[in-house]
């Protein structure tokens, strides 16, 4: 039986923690809202990490800290972003994956983000590409708009196929300055990506159920998180993270295709257990 990875974003780096009190900023509240994710049928975790005065931080010693802790309590695949805030240095996002997570987040190209912008230029994703095939951690590529995906082509063809030696990406549509998030832009995203290349989808903000629903129905798997959407519907606050990935996870059964288990979710991205 076909099966649908789930991810979760519990985090991001844009949310406050006084504009949505449950958003997981500090490490216990991060490895609870794991469990309670892997309980409700998600495999991947995101991971965007805070200081003790809940900003975005890439501190090396907090991101071992909390790769060690998910790996203790959980079962879940640990995805670093390196990705981090708008603001960080590039030397400062090649250097999470010195904390030996199993995957990490590789976006193909710079974006409008609102109103900042995010920096990936070629110099940089060739470095991080180069950093995830010696140290063995396995890159989704973060796709944010059509042409990031010649980007990716063109990794792949000057420096060869990923460690784990599955190409899988994410689609992060609905970003004000990226991809629409509706179904035209999904199959248009779909059908450019490279030959044998799986795929999830995540919608930011209201854009969450229509790129969820687009996703399946064409044979995607699933990102949720309080990175992407803090409300659950009009006027209702997203309670938990568990609470998006238990509305993914029945979606996925209701289209016959049910969450993958971590386990299977290593087979199916070529993730090793460290």
């Amino acid at each position: 039986m076909a099966t649908t990875l789930i991810t979760i974003a519990p985090t991001g780096a844009e949310a406050a923690k006084v504009d949505a009190p449950a958003l997981p900023v500090t490490l216990e509240e991060l490895v609870q809202t794991g469990k309670e994710c892997e309980a409700a049928g998600a495999a991947v975790i995101h991971v965007h990490i805070r200081d003790a005065e809940t900003r975005p931080t890439l501190d090396p010693i907090r991101l071992r800290d909390t790769v060690a802790a998910l790996r203790e309590s959980t079962d879940l695949i640990v995805q670093l972003s390196t990705g981090g805030a708008v603001t960080d240095p590039y030397e400062h996002r090649l250097k999470v994956l010195d904390a030996a997570p199993d995957a990490c987040s590789l976006t193909c190209g710079t974006v409008n983000f609102g109103d900042d912008v995010f920096m990936n230029p070629w110099p940089f994703m060739a470095e991080l590409y180069q950093l995830t095939q010696s140290m063995k951690v396995v890159p989704e590529f973060e796709l944010f708009d059509l042409g990031q995906v010649a980007s990716l082509r063109r990794l792949l063809d000057t420096y060869g196929p990923p460690y784990g030696g599955r190409v899988h990406c994410d689609l992060v549509m609905g970003v004000p300055g990226g991809m629409p998030g509706d179904t035209r832009s999904l199959v248009a995203a779909v059908e450019a990506l490279p030959e044998g290349a799986t795929w999830s989808a995540t919608g930011i903000g209201r854009t969450t159920l229509p790129v969820m629903y687009a996703a399946l129905s064409a044979g995607g798997h699933l990102r949720v998180g309080m990175e992407d959407t803090l409300t659950f519907a009009k006027g209702r606050p997203v309670t938990a993270n568990a609470q998006l990935v238990e509305r993914a996870a029945t979606a996925a059964k209701t289209a016959q295709r049910p969450p993958m288990t971590p386990d299977e979710a290593r087979s199916f991205l070529g993730v090793k257990r460290r």
